[in-house]
């Protein structure tokens, strides 16, 4: 195991917990349970972006796109929930629900960007964060550590951002709730990724933690 680094060696059933595209996770998708209630809310999740990017951006259908939203953060919350209570963890879903996160944050923030919602620099650093991560990942794949398990402030930065979301989206309109939407969604979004940063760094930490022991496991790595 990883010991305080948090980052695991691949073996066996262990390298499910995260994005490993080897044999180890699709041989543990395919022996555990696939058709369970927090996966279908998962991938009604992933089948909503496209519909929300479209509704957004093509007609400008904004309620309805909020509806999307509200949707995809109430099922993200659910998932977690019932997973728990009907003890239908999975390895498709420890897989499937952080990826469909990334990928509704990033495709929304793009999506409000093309709408002028939230300025180009404000996507342009989450997005440098998250293929900063990504290269970091695919580093320790290739020393055969697995990823990092998910720190809590990952999963709060993320529903911090899904509810700045809709918030933002309802500011947009000209009801009287877009004023006070407005400053609650640019609240939620600030503290949002902050914590995202934030999160990212702790994971960066973990990676460094992950190579110095990779270095000191090495023969001769001391007499270098």
């Amino acid at each position: 195991m990883g010991g305080d680094t948090g980052i695991a060696r691949r073996s066996g059933a262990e390298a499910f917990l995260g994005p490993e595209f080897g044999d180890g996770i699709w041989n543990a998708i395919r022996n555990d349970r696939l058709f369970t209630v927090p996966n279908l809310l998962s991938l009604l999740r992933l089948v909503g972006v496209p519909l929300f990017l479209w509704l957004l951006l093509g007609p400008q259908y904004d309620m309805l796109a909020l509806l999307v939203l509200v949707f995809s953060g109430i099922t993200d919350w659910l998932d977690g929930k019932i997973a728990r209570w009907l003890d239908q963890s999975s390895a498709l879903g420890a897989l499937l629900d952080p990826s469909v996160d990334r990928l509704y944050i990033l495709s929304t923030l793009i999506a409000f960007m093309i709408r002028g919602i939230v300025p180009w620099w404000l996507v342009a650093v989450l997005v440098a964060r998250e293929i900063v991560l990504v290269a970091a990942l695919l580093m320790l794949r290739h020393h055969g550590f697995g990823p990092p398990q998910v720190h809590y402030l990952g999963k709060a930065a993320t529903f911090t951002l899904l509810y700045a979301f809709p918030l933002l989206l309802l500011a947009e309109g000209d009801s009287a709730f877009a004023a006070i939407a407005s400053p609650f969604g640019l609240a939620f979004t600030a503290w949002g990724c902050l914590l995202y940063l934030w999160s990212g760094a702790l994971y960066l930490i973990q990676f460094g933690g992950a190579v110095r022991r990779l270095r000191g496991a090495t023969p001769g790595a001391a007499a270098a």
